[in-house]
């Protein structure tokens, strides 16, 4: 008897203990959660008509693009613009307009007009399925406008993986070598068809 009535002081004190430090726990200032990782241009608003001049109907030359939020820890960023309107080959590849990796994670943004060039002055790696340079908006004048997407990932690593003459190679081996590696995406959308 005198045996139970010690544990059952023991655990009183134990639980009274635990229920003070969950207590403690609960009122302390919960943190804000970080802002969103944010893609923008100031060529257009998101979801808005690409201007001609990002586009193969104009000077074709790539827009401005900047980022916010990178979350903590980004080593790198890639940056992804492809088509999703389009079915290549009659598979579920779209068509790729712009690969850029290894962009230092210091970085805020990609100023206009890249210079093309497999390897950038800041040791980014870039292709489209033009060749290593951006490759603009091109959706035919008799169709539907297209979705065309930017996206931006921060990694948490810098990705190896060569320059290939295929951007559909290289995309493939790029989207397998981030994976396990993504901090935060933004995604930014434009829409384009050629003028009549």
């Amino acid at each position: 008897m005198k045996t139970l009535t010690a544990d059952v002081m023991v655990l009183t004190a134990a639980l009274s203990a635990a229920v003070a430090t969950a207590s403690a726990q609960t009122s302390a200032p919960a943190q804000p959660p970080r802002p969103a990782m944010t893609l923008t241009t100031p060529g257009w608003p998101d979801g808005d008509p690409i201007p001609v001049k990002y586009t193969q109907a104009g000077e074709q030359v790539s827009p401005a693009l900047n980022w916010t939020n990178a979350p903590p820890g980004t080593v790198s960023f890639f940056l992804y613009m492809h088509d999703p309107d389009v079915a290549r080959n009659k598979t579920t590849d779209d068509q790729v307009h712009w690969l850029v990796w290894n962009i230092p994670g210091t970085a805020t943004g990609l100023p206009e007009n890249v210079p093309k060039g497999e390897k950038l002055a800041d040791g980014s790696g870039q292709i489209s399925a033009s060749g290593p340079v951006y490759r603009g908006p091109g959706a035919p004048a008799t169709g539907p406008q297209h979705h065309y997407t930017f996206e931006i990932y921060a990694l948490d690593t810098k990705i190896d993986v060569p320059a290939s003459t295929d951007a559909f190679e290289t995309r493939a081996n790029i989207m397998k070598a981030i994976q396990g590696h993504i901090l935060g995406k933004a995604v930014y959308v434009g829409l384009f068809r050629r003028p009549q």
